[in-house]
């Protein structure tokens, strides 16, 4: 599973955080809850995605991909599929290091802040939508209707802060 996460929303919501075959599953039916088919190659894709620790890009993923089933696997097709997968909430992109990570819960929605570590690469997911909320004010004040914020802070993980101090 991609990412260590964290969930602080302040609000009483459950949502399990699946791993493997039952994300899978979960990815699964919440494609198939928005009339997307999950195809061999979606599948294959998402299976790629879900195994990785830290955000890849698209073209990572594709060449993962081509070495797993032995073929040429085209990066536009990937793109599309990563594409897909974001608009489902299936994954999720770090904006700044422009790669992608799935979602532990795709059937819940969330403003998610992203702590991504300079050093290692690692993205640290934390679900809080009270953080987000000053955001979406701000962007409606001005008569801009947000769809999902996301929050981004680059730094250190504990464990690169830790290394660095030593």
């Amino acid at each position: 599973m991609a990412g260590t996460h964290a969930t602080t929303t302040p609000r009483v919501h459950k949502h399990a955080h699946h791993h493997g075959a039952a994300l899978a599953s979960a990815a699964q039916a919440t494609l198939e809850s928005k009339g997307e088919q999950w195809t061999a190659l979606r599948s294959a894709v998402f299976g790629v995605l879900s195994r990785l620790e830290r955000p890849a890009s698209a073209y990572d993923i594709t060449e993962l991909l081509s070495r797993e089933q032995e073929r040429r696997v085209a990066a536009n097709s990937v793109y599309r599929i990563l594409d897909l997968f974001v608009a489902t909430n299936l994954a999720q992109r770090i904006e700044s290091a422009n790669a992608y990570i799935a979602n532990p819960h795709p059937g819940c929605m969330h403003d998610c802040i992203f702590l991504v570590c300079d050093r290692c690469g690692q993205a640290i997911h934390v679900d809080n939508d009270a953080a987000a909320g000053p955001v979406r004010e701000a962007a409606q004040k001005v008569g801009f209707v947000p769809e999902r914020p996301v929050i981004e802070v680059r730094g250190r993980c504990a464990a690169c802060a830790a290394a660095t101090l030593a």
